[in-house]
Protein backbone atom coordinates (compact mmCIF):
# COMPACT_ATOMS: atom_id res chain seq x y z
CA UNK A 1 0.00 0.00 0.00
CA UNK A 2 1.29 3.44 -0.92
CA UNK A 3 1.17 6.26 1.62
CA UNK A 4 1.95 9.89 0.92
CA UNK A 5 2.22 12.43 3.73
CA UNK A 6 1.31 15.97 2.82
CA UNK A 7 4.17 18.34 3.35
CA UNK A 8 3.71 21.70 5.00
CA UNK A 9 2.20 24.09 2.45
CA UNK A 10 2.16 21.47 -0.33
CA UNK A 11 -0.51 21.84 -3.00
CA UNK A 12 -2.89 18.95 -3.61
CA UNK A 13 -1.73 18.72 -7.24
CA UNK A 14 1.86 18.14 -6.14
CA UNK A 15 0.82 15.50 -3.61
CA UNK A 16 -1.28 13.74 -6.24
CA UNK A 17 1.69 13.77 -8.62
CA UNK A 18 3.92 12.23 -5.93
CA UNK A 19 1.25 9.59 -5.20
CA UNK A 20 0.97 8.62 -8.87
CA UNK A 21 4.75 8.39 -9.14
CA UNK A 22 4.92 6.08 -6.10
CA UNK A 23 2.14 3.88 -7.53
CA UNK A 24 4.08 3.61 -10.78
CA UNK A 25 7.31 2.71 -8.96
CA UNK A 26 5.56 0.00 -6.96
CA UNK A 27 3.92 -1.49 -10.07
CA UNK A 28 0.38 -1.12 -8.75
CA UNK A 29 -1.16 -0.08 -12.06
CA UNK A 30 0.63 -2.87 -13.92
CA UNK A 31 -0.73 -5.38 -11.41
CA UNK A 32 -4.29 -4.04 -11.77
CA UNK A 33 -4.10 -4.27 -15.55
CA UNK A 34 -2.65 -7.78 -15.31
CA UNK A 35 -5.53 -8.98 -13.13
CA UNK A 36 -8.25 -7.29 -15.21
CA UNK A 37 -8.53 -10.18 -17.70
CA UNK A 38 -8.05 -13.93 -17.63
CA UNK A 39 -4.66 -15.06 -18.89
CA UNK A 40 -4.19 -18.61 -20.10
CA UNK A 41 -1.25 -20.60 -18.70
CA UNK A 42 0.66 -20.24 -22.00
CA UNK A 43 0.16 -16.46 -21.94
CA UNK A 44 1.40 -16.38 -18.33
CA UNK A 45 4.57 -18.21 -19.38
CA UNK A 46 5.14 -15.74 -22.24
CA UNK A 47 4.63 -12.77 -19.92
CA UNK A 48 6.96 -14.27 -17.32
CA UNK A 49 9.67 -14.79 -19.93
CA UNK A 50 9.24 -11.24 -21.24
CA UNK A 51 9.53 -9.87 -17.70
CA UNK A 52 12.72 -11.87 -17.16
CA UNK A 53 14.18 -10.47 -20.40
CA UNK A 54 13.29 -6.93 -19.29
CA UNK A 55 14.96 -7.44 -15.90
CA UNK A 56 18.11 -8.90 -17.49
CA UNK A 57 18.44 -6.04 -19.97
CA UNK A 58 17.96 -3.54 -17.15
CA UNK A 59 20.71 -5.25 -15.14
CA UNK A 60 23.04 -5.25 -18.17
CA UNK A 61 22.46 -1.53 -18.73
CA UNK A 62 23.17 -0.79 -15.07
CA UNK A 63 26.33 -2.92 -15.17
CA UNK A 64 27.60 -1.07 -18.27
CA UNK A 65 27.02 2.34 -16.68
CA UNK A 66 28.76 1.65 -13.37
CA UNK A 67 32.52 1.12 -13.64
CA UNK A 68 34.05 -1.85 -11.86
CA UNK A 69 35.88 -1.05 -8.66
Amino acid sequence: MVFIKLREGEAVDEALRRFKRECERNGILREIKRRAHYASPSMKRKLKAAEARRKMSKMRRARRRSPSV
